[in-house]
């Protein structure tokens, strides 16, 4: 634990994408990126994804960036294989933001990532994800400066969005 409590932002965090491709978060330095635990068969999932969609088109020329993580702990939300999620997520959703590989955000298995955002940002209950869609925002450096729960539209984001984006 001490090994993660040295890691100071996300950029040390290699994580595979949705084809099991290895990504580098570093490739992110200088953006602010929001990360979300998505699920295809929630009922945040329609109206999360639209909003999402809406901040990603608005600001991903400006240097927005939105890392959306499968996750199947919450009632068995997001069953599917990485194909399924992708087709689910990009077709049926019309996502464009980076989908990447199922992971776990709870427990002795969460993936790393999730174990570095939670520490940085704990919840009301704690630091465990509560739901589908929680949201962790980070800014140009890497660093965790805000978590929203599953309930907070995307769109209610926009103005911290904003503030980072014209911050330097």
């Amino acid at each position: 634990m001490a090994e993660d409590a040295a890691l100071k932002s996300i950029y040390h965090f290699t994580v595979q994408d949705i084809r099991g491709n290895d990504v580098s978060l570093s490739d992110y330095s200088g953006k602010v990126v929001l990360i979300v635990n998505v699920a295809s068969k929630c009922g945040l999932t329609e109206s999360n994804y639209k909003e999402l969609n809406v901040l990603y088109e608005k600001y991903k020329n400006q240097g927005f960036e939105i890392l959306a993580f499968p996750c199947n702990q919450f009632a068995g939300q997001e069953p599917g294989t990485n194909e399924q999620i992708q087709e689910v997520a990009c077709t049926m959703f019309k996502a464009e933001f980076p989908i990447f590989d199922k992971v776990e955000v709870n427990g002795k298995n969460a993936a790393p990532l999730y174990k570095f955002l939670k520490s940085e940002k704990g919840g009301y209950f704690g630091d465990a994800i509560k739901w589908n869609f929680t949201k962790f925002l980070v800014n140009k450096e890497g660093k965790v400066v805000d978590r929203y729960a599953p309930t907070t539209s995307p769109l209610k984001i926009e103005k911290d969005i904003q503030n980072l984006l014209g911050s330097s």
